[in-house]
């Protein structure tokens, strides 16, 4: 059967199959990120804790994701995801313990925090380039888009199914299932043939594998322009899990159920992104990708004005609509320029601009929330993002327009 361009990834037998079981996982995930949002607004009421949480989650990605992408290119990627995924299943099942005993307190939440933070700044360079092993260069596009889609579908149930598990039966549930779908991707890793092996060329060290992989980010201007478009959106955008639920605590004044819909309508505009960008089923253009970046970063403006659930759906809906395809053409554009073996190197220049904005963004939004309110510090985002996206625009337009000055 012949699948539309933005589905062609199907095709291929490994990830069909790693796609339906990353699709389980990623729902545990999303139902354990907002248990554990709202876990820790129970035990401390607190957007400056909260948004420390957050940092701890991303901060390892500044120190240690250009390591990350060079053990990528070098070790083969199958065996280094089973490994991953197995840690992050005993994380899960660490907090759903602490939780059932009673003895869950705010430091173990942050020490797990950092540790998922460790093991997912090596997994992200490792699974994003496993993606090309498994479906080739051909149906990148569509791989990538179908990723960013089951992620965002995620998004939709498992915040969803979180808010009625916390309120009903409580956090301990999601915690546990999150931990069964990592095991479920685990034992499909088991049986995939894209082995994901090395195309190292040369015997060198990891430290000339580092710098390497620097040089060639730091001398392509494509990737450049790119990268510093995800920078913009990722320390202003990307902090959902800070300012959505002090959102719907402080302002709204509704409960957990209502913070499970908003994440869950977050999700929808996502997915509707993705599949947008899955259609298109070709590479972005920089004109496409600055679009999106401040159609986000305008979203969150619109989003301070909420004082109603209806207006803050709407605006998170475009908010996860433009960013979705912000980081989606990003992740493209950066794998479809990665030269095969330096593939994980790139795309750990991606973990360390989007993973490593995470600590800077959620620290300043929850301090800004904390004394002057989360409608302020939504504000403030929307403007440093759009500011910021104004200047590499500006930047690009004026690089290409010294190219063409002095083309023969």
């Amino acid at each position: 059967m012949t699948l539309p361009g933005g589905f062609r990834a199907l095709h291929h037998p490994d990830y069909r199959i790693y796609f339906a079981a990353q699709g389980i996982a990623l729902v545990g995930m999303w139902m354990q990120q907002v248990s554990l949002q709202w876990l820790v607004l129970s035990l401390t009421d607190s957007p400056f804790r909260l948004g420390l949480v957050g940092t701890l989650n991303f901060a390892p990605a500044l120190l240690l994701a250009v390591v990350a992408g060079a053990v990528a290119d070098r070790l083969p990627k199958r065996r280094l995801l089973l490994v991953t995924q197995s840690v992050l299943a005993l994380q899960a099942f660490t907090l759903a313990a602490l939780v059932v005993s009673g003895q869950v307190r705010y430091w173990h939440i942050c020490v797990l925090a950092l540790m998922w933070g460790v093991v997912t700044t090596l997994e992200l360079p490792v699974r994003q380039s496993f993606v090309m092993d498994m479906v080739g260069r051909a149906d990148l596009v569509s791989a990538i888009a179908l990723n960013s889609a089951a992620f965002n579908a995620a998004r939709i149930v498992g915040p969803a199914a979180a808010g009625v598990l916390i309120a009903r039966v409580g956090l301990a549930p999601a915690f546990v299932l999150n931990g069964v779908g990592l095991l479920v991707v685990t034992a499909v890793l088991s049986f995939l043939r894209a082995p994901g092996a090395s195309r190292r060329s040369a015997s060198t060290t990891m430290g000339q594998d580092i710098a390497e992989g620097l040089r060639y980010g730091l001398r392509s201007p494509g990737l450049l322009v790119v990268l510093a478009l995800l920078l913009a959106v990722s320390l202003t955008v990307f902090n959902f899990g800070v300012y959505v639920p002090l959102l719907t605590r402080h302002v709204l004044q509704r409960g957990a159920e209502t913070f499970g819909f908003l994440m869950a309508v977050l999700g929808v505009g996502s997915v509707a992104g993705a599949l947008v960008f899955g259609v298109r089923a070709r590479p972005p253009s920089t004109g496409t990708l600055v679009g999106a970046a401040t159609v986000a970063c305008a979203g969150l403006v619109a989003l301070s004005a909420s004082r109603e659930v209806a207006f803050a759906a709407g605006a998170l809906f475009v908010v996860g609509f433009a960013s979705i395809i912000m980081v989606t053409g990003a992740n493209t554009a950066l794998q479809l320029q990665a030269p095969d073996e330096l593939r994980g190197r790139v795309m750990s220049l991606h973990t360390l601009v989007f993973g490593g904005a995470f600590p800077i963004g959620s620290f300043l939004t929850g301090t800004v929330a904390e004394h002057w309110g989360v409608t302020t510090a939504l504000v403030v985002n929307g403007a440093v993002g759009l500011a910021a996206t104004g200047a590499v625009a500006l930047w690009w337009r004026a690089r290409r327009a010294a190219v063409v000055r002095l083309a023969p």
